[in-house]
Formats: C-alpha cells, structure tokens, sequence
C-alpha cells in the first residue's frame, strides 16, 4: 500500500493505526506536497516525515515539489476558506500524482495521511481518493482515525516522539489569511545576510536536525516551549543628501518613527559613534565596531554579506546598552554626513518557540 504522507504529526499517528489495521500489509510512503510554501518550510517538513518513516520503519519516496504547477491548479480560487473548493483541487492534484506514483512502483492500494487531520474535511479528501484511484485501477483506502479519541491520542503522540508541529497547513493562501492582522507573514521572510533569525524555518530546521543526530547517538534530550520578545525589520532605507548609503542595522533596532530627516556636521561623530536624539539612533562606523568585535571582519563588505549571528549581536547590545535596549544601532562604513533620512519599519511582538533542552549524559 503507497501512504501519500503531508506532514510527520499526522504520519506517524496514522501510519501507526494503519501498521494495526493492516499487519501484513508493506507500507510505502510517498511525500507529495507542492502545495507547501516556502520552500523552506517544505524541507523542514520532509525532514521531520523522513525521522518519523525512519523510526516506524518505512521506506520513503520525495516527489517532485513543482510550485507552479500547483499554483495553476488552484488558480481562482485563492480567496476560498479552508475546506472549500481549493482545497478539494489542492488534494486531487496531490492525490492523482499519488494513484500514478502507486501504479508506477506496483503497488495496488493508495491511502493519504490527511485523512487524520482534524483541520481537512474527511467527506471531501474521502471523495478524492476514490476519484483518483479509480482510472488507474488503484484501490482507495480511507480509514477514519480521528474517532474515540484518535486526535487526542495523535497529538499526544506527536509530543511524545517530539515531532516538528507547523502552525499552518502549508498553502500560501491560507497562511496569509492566518496571519491576516499581523501586517507581515513571518514564514515570508529572509534576510539577504543569512541571518538566522529567531523562531524563523531556518532556525526550526537547525532545531530539528540536531535533534536527529541527537537521537541516533542514543542521547537524551526534550523539547521545552518559551514565551519570548521577538523581533523583525520590516524594511529600512536610509540616505545622506538624498543618495542611499550602505548600513548594517542590529538586531532588536526598533524605529518608532517611519520616517527620521536630521542634519549631521562632521563634529557631530566622536571617536567612530554618532548618538541622534530623535528615535534614540546610534551610529556606528565600521573601524569602531570591528574594533569591538577583535577585527573579525576584513571589510565593509564582508560584514553586509555575512554579519554576526542574532545571538552575538543581542550579546554586543546587551554589554554596551545595558539590557532591555531597542535603540536603533546602525553601523556604516563611514558615520553619514550631510541631510540624513531614514525610512524605516519594524517590529516588536510576543512570540513561542521550542527549544532543545540536553539531559545530563548529553
């Protein structure tokens, strides 16, 4: 039997029961789901179903993640809710790849792990299989586990096997209607410096892939959820006499004002440190941060392509700011002269993240 496989928390419940329904049964999984955006977020996801396939014994197939193509199949329906008409075209595309895939590997029956998602309509994903099963002469298998408490006991055993739970389903659509009165969708953004930024999929992938070779060295660790401050820069531009200059700006640099004009004369910067009154601005020039840092960069450049790690540079806040500062820190080449601009938007907000905890004899 070929399980088309969508994320690991409802996998591994469901392979589970499955193992149950069927014990003579060979189950192959399949990973099908251009549906999931960004990118990112689709790596992090296969990397969680592939440990949770690993760890209930089953082999594992990653199909092709064809964005475009998905997005042609729901074209017109981006304003449709959740369990409306595109999802019902989302899971006959996924769905009809999947009888193909069965009929290609010979295998002659094809189920989904959607089907145990609480979220998903089970009429609507039951309705699919059968109508993409049936011209390729694959048998549909559609068993409901959600019943007597199957939901309860799939996200208690997600917790348990502390497995990777996204808090979306993965359609571009429907997380930006999740994140609707945010003003910014988090899962949207990525620094061009590479930065990994706090509770962001690149630090969730981090996470998750240490917590792999954590468990094939047999160790003992947990994951721990906490509440803390969080922070984004939204955009920012800033110019001396109209022409835009390059800068580096720190993290948890928050601007009150989006907009700031003030006029700097060369007496103003003393020792490489420029302080504006007007949103508390701090500028720093290049040789006077290096200088704090031990020289660890060879050039302005150098530092704008591949800057300090959010940690170390909350770290340098901390030690000459004190704790709790938000002040603007904007390093430039070169403290700015002249009519300075700044157009800048960001944002401060309470956030949760996991976070691995080692036990003694890791």
């Amino acid at each position: 039997m070929l399980v088309h496989i969508c994320c690991s928390v409802d996998s591994h419940f469901f392979i589970s029961e499955l193992k149950k329904l069927y014990p003579k049964e060979r189950l192959v999984g399949f990973f099908y789901d251009p549906n999931i955006h960004p990118y990112a977020e689709y790596e992090l996801r296969y990397l969680d179903v592939k440990r949770s396939c690993d760890k209930l014994g089953l082999s594992l197939h990653k199909g092709e993640y064809d964005f475009t193509l998905w997005m042609q199949a729901v074209r017109g329906l981006e304003d449709e809710p959740e369990r409306g008409a595109r999802c019902e075209n989302c899971f006959e595309m996924r769905l009809e790849e999947a009888a193909k895939f069965a009929l290609k590997i010979g295998e002659k029956s094809l189920t989904t792990t959607l089907l145990t998602s609480p979220k998903k309509d089970f009429s609507q994903l039951e309705n699919a299989l059968r109508a993409q099963c049936s011209p390729f002469g694959v048998e549909f298998i559609a068993p409901d586990f959600r019943k007597n408490g199957g939901t309860q006991r799939q996200f208690e055993l997600a917790k348990k096997e502390m497995l990777y739970h996204q808090n979306y389903c993965g359609c571009l659509y429907a997380l930006a209607k999740q994140r609707q009165g945010r003003g910014f969708v988090d899962e949207l953004m990525s620094p061009l410096s590479h930065q990994i930024l706090p509770n962001s999929i690149e630090e969730r992938t981090k996470l998750f892939k240490e917590l792999g070779k954590l468990e094939k060295r047999g160790l003992k660790f947990k994951l721990e959820r906490e509440k803390f401050l969080n922070y984004r820069l939204l955009s920012a531009k800033i110019t001396a006499d109209k022409k835009p200059i390059k800068a580096h700006i720190m993290f948890y640099s928050h601007f009150k004002l989006q907009k700031s004009a003030f006029t700097v004369n060369l007496k103003d910067g003393q020792g490489g440190v420029l302080k504006i009154l007007k949103d508390e601005l701090v500028f720093w020039d290049f040789e006077y941060f290096n200088g704090l840092v031990r020289r660890k960069f060879k050039d302005f450049n150098e530092l704008l392509k591949k800057p300090l790690s959010v940690e170390k540079e909350i770290k340098l806040r901390t030690k000459h700011f004190g704790a709790y500062n938000l002040s603007p820190i904007i390093i430039c080449e070169r403290l700015p002269q002249g009519k300075i601009e700044i157009f800048a938007k960001s944002e401060i907000y309470f956030d949760t993240r996991e976070r691995l905890v080692k036990e003694a004899n890791a």
